[in-house]
């Protein structure tokens, strides 16, 4: 087994469950990963405020990903390596969302904007660790990384369908709003892989030393490509089959399992490793 410099690590329904908060567990296994040497990075379609970077504090000030790879981030520099929406594209969501009435929230690097007033948008604020206010979508500064829909689970394959071209569609989940499919577009070739890619490429390793761990549609991209794609028990079909192990649940701080999978490999004592359930086939 090749050693593992890197894990990159999603956060709802990897790090987070339906609590809404971190296990200790995990931050202990965090830090005994760290320890180790091994570098971590965030992987998350949440921007890059609120609580998510909170977390990317937690696992090192070194580089991590948003934003489902639209925002790449060098917390130690501040350096930021992001991927703008076409503008066209744009304001075709916003008149969709204006003719439609569905939820629509924007998001550049370090602010976002919804123009809904529906409990829905409260709510998701509140899930991010960010407050709210209904803004027009005008007034967010910056170039616009990512636009996401807040859907029911009836709705999401239709808003998917009609998503514009030019753009890089992926559906996730959260198990702290259970109804709620989260639609999230970014410019086409931009997903959690492509910023894997360049994140390796920075601190000049190979993708074969790096263990991804996920759970929903938009970690696919990054688990496809890795040497240790791990899925979370609690994962969607598709992610269980595209994985190499499968780690326990996210209500039962699963993810140690992974870190500890990680350390072992790189002890060269990988029989040491709690056991991993293989994926099925």
């Amino acid at each position: 087994m090749p050693s593992i410099e890197l894990i990159g690590i999603d956060v709802d329904g990897t790090l987070v469950g339906a609590s809404g908060s971190v296990d200790p567990r995990i931050w202990q296994a965090v830090e005994r990963a760290r320890a180790a040497g091994i570098r971590l990075a965030l992987c998350s379609g949440r921007p890059a405020f609120g609580v998510a970077l909170d977390y990317a504090r937690q696992f090192g000030d070194g580089w991590h990903s948003f934003q489902n790879g639209a925002s790449i981030v060098h917390l130690a520099s501040g350096r930021s390596l992001s991927t703008p929406l076409p503008v066209d594209v744009i304001g075709l969501l916003i008149a969709r969302a204006r003719s439609s009435g569905r939820v629509l929230e924007l998001y550049s690097d370090d602010d976002f904007a919804c123009e809904s007033s529906s409990e829905w948008a409260h709510e998701h604020a509140a899930l991010l660790g960010i407050p709210f206010a209904p803004r027009p979508y005008e007034s967010l500064k910056g170039p616009v990384v990512r636009a996401q829909w807040l859907a029911s689970p009836s709705d999401s394959a239709r808003i998917i369908a009609e998503a514009p071209e030019r753009v890089e569609v992926a559906e996730s989940t959260s198990p702290i709003m259970p109804d709620t499919r989260f639609i999230g577009m970014t410019r086409i070739g931009i997903s959690k892989g492509s910023a894997l890619r360049t994140i390796v490429a920075e601190y000049g390793i190979t993708l074969g030393e790096v263990m991804y761990v996920g759970d929903s549609g938009n970690d696919l991209p990054a688990l496809q490509i890795v040497g240790y794609p791990v899925a979370m028990a609690n994962a969607d079909p598709a992610v269980i089959r595209a994985a190499r192990y499968t780690a326990g649940h996210v209500s039962d701080a699963g993810l140690v399992a992974a870190f500890e999978l990680a350390i072992a490999a790189n002890s060269r004592a990988p029989s040491d490793a709690p056991t991993l359930a293989l994926p099925p086939r």
